[in-house]
């Protein structure tokens, strides 16, 4: 059983902000959960993927790391998007915070922290370029990319 960092795209490129798009995602995060049974996760706790990856876990009793890119991240996001965010960092295992402010480098560094500490990288990323796209060329170049689930998601 590995530790499993997971990168992947915000809500507005995984069908939207809905309850719709949402069930999607999380049902779709449960599916890749169960069939990868990691021992823990890492995740960067931003909105789309990685909440459906945390909240999976949640349900499955995978322990996860909250991976956050500065202390008051999510503090700018609709009431609703903070309360689950809060309802989530209150079941991570551990909260790794890596800069003390917000700054251009902190998502990246967040993303290189994640990499780290994991054994292997899964992402859901359409290959665009962006924070995503950064993340899995730096897992690759720590040979810790395992595999995009990009393909097996559009074909929902």
């Amino acid at each position: 059983m590995t530790i499993l960092a997971v990168t992947g795209h915000r809500p507005d490129k995984l069908g939207g902000y809905g309850p719709e798009a949402k069930e999607k995602l999380c049902n779709f995060a449960e599916t890749v959960l169960a069939e990868l049974c990691p021992r823990k996760v890492i995740t960067g706790m931003a909105l789309g993927w990685d909440q459906a990856v945390a909240k999976a876990c949640i349900l499955f009793d995978i322990p996860f790391v909250a991976a956050l890119p500065f202390p008051d991240h999510g503090s700018n996001w609709p009431e609703e998007a903070r309360r689950i965010h809060g309802f989530l960092l209150d079941h991570a295992v551990e909260t790794i915070v890596v800069c003390r402010t917000y700054s251009t480098t902190a998502m990246q560094l967040r993303n290189m922290e994640m990499v780290d500490r994991a054994d292997e990288v899964r992402s859901l990323w359409d290959g665009s370029s962006g924070g995503t796209g950064n993340c899995v060329r730096y897992a690759k170049r720590r040979k810790k990319f395992a595999g995009n689930h990009w393909n097996a998601w559009t074909q929902l």
